[in-house]
């Protein structure tokens, strides 16, 4: 074997799907979390598939996979994992954990399920300067919400109804990892708030975070505040 004609560029193009694919493997141990009535495994499973989800991109595009193994969607490959860990497994909470009232544990994650279907086969997703236009889907994030927060059901079921509405309407979300413009704050604040994030996840739910973790949940909802002041700034500037 000479070892000189070892394509190394192709082997790591092949290296990165690799590692996208793996999102896939995070989001099945998720499934097997849920179904042991492991809310927080299957938090911190996703976790790391969002994880791989922010960062395989931009390993693609520096490695040039598209060049380097034409015959290999990774386009493809990213929405059929994104799906399954952004859609179908916080589909899956929703109804096992009963976070709807009954009634609303089949009709909801149904609906999930379909309205989706347009964000991934929407075209115009996103705009030129990166961001979303329209809800992306990003369940597992809303999901989140709900148990950080310990909404009620009914709470649950408007916010879900509004998201369904927010899909078809160009709202901008931003990307925190692509969007340009104060991109280093943006990047900051996504690192502190995924490290308060996941402080607040692996606490006992029998504790009350507004008592115990206080500083740490300040932190986490100023975070929050942030992205939805650039998401509310840049869809009022469409306005203009």
């Amino acid at each position: 074997m000479n070892i000189n004609k070892i394509n190394t560029d192709k082997i790591a193009a092949w290296a990165v799907h690799g590692f996208t694919a793996s999102g896939a493997v995070l989001g099945f141990l998720a499934i097997i979390s849920i179904l042991n009535n492991d809310l927080v495994g299957a938090f911190l499973w996703l976790g790391l598939a969002l994880l791989i989800d922010g960062i395989d991109g931009t390993l693609a595009r520096k490695i040039g996979v598209l060049d380097k193994t034409p015959n290999i969607d990774g386009s493809t490959l990213d929405n059929v994992i994104d799906y399954l860990n952004y859609v179908i497994i916080p589909a899956l909470m929703i109804y096992w954990f009963q976070m709807v009232p009954n009634g609303w544990e089949i009709i909801l994650p149904a609906g999930m399920f379909a309205v989706s279907l347009y964000t991934f086969a929407n075209m115009n997703m996103k705009t030129n300067d990166y961001y979303f236009s329209g809800f992306p889907a990003v369940w597992n994030i809303v999901v989140l919400y709900f148990y950080i927060l310990n909404t009620h059901p009914i709470i649950n079921v408007i916010i879900i109804l509004f998201l369904f509405i927010f899909t078809f309407i160009p709202i901008k979300f931003v990307h925190p990892l692509r969007v340009k413009k104060i991109r280093n704050l943006t990047i900051f604040c996504t690192v502190l708030w995924s490290a308060t994030t996941l402080k607040l996840v692996t606490t006992n739910s029998d504790i009350n975070l507004f008592a115990e973790q206080k500083i740490v949940l300040l932190i986490w909802i100023v975070c929050s505040i942030y992205f939805a002041t650039i998401c509310g700034t840049r869809s009022f500037k469409d306005l203009h």
